[in-house]
């Protein structure tokens, strides 16, 4: 099975909000079925998951063991969280565009420095993270 035949997978989508203040009443129907490639994959060619190894995005969310998202064919714009290769190392971080345009990645985590990037033919950004997997219990 080649990557574009593969198989869909929905489950059923509760067509009700969870509160995460106040409990509220539950519903008793489903909306449909909901498909997570469908939900989680705009363009399937493009897209790739890779697992984060580090803490160095800690502050938004993004831990050890999560499976990030990556979409290939979106322009990286300032401040989108990417993953990128520098001197033949792949990151997970921010990207910011100084006022003169030069790039930095930036950690968001105040244990880590912001990368300064000196020559911008180091840089090759690899794709934009569109979402991050995150999982509370570990198999």
């Amino acid at each position: 099975m080649n990557k574009i035949d593969r198989p869909s997978y929905s489950i059923p989508y509760v067509i009700s909000k969870v509160s995460a203040g106040f409990p509220s009443p539950a519903d008793d129907y489903l909306e449909k079925n909901l498909s997570i490639d469908k939900l989680l994959i705009k363009n399937q060619a493009s897209t790739f998951l890779i697992r984060v190894g580090g803490d160095s995005m800690i502050n938004i969310g993004i831990y050890e063991g999560d499976i990030l998202i990556v979409d290939r064919s979106l322009d990286a714009k300032n401040k989108d969280i990417v993953i990128a290769s520098i001197f033949d190392e792949l990151t997970v971080k921010r990207l910011i565009f100084d006022i003169r345009g030069n790039p930095q990645l930036k950690a968001e985590n105040p244990l880590y420095s912001n990368i300064e990037i000196k020559n911008k033919e180091d840089l090759i950004i690899w794709g934009v993270v569109t979402s991050a997997i995150h999982q509370f219990i570990k198999h």
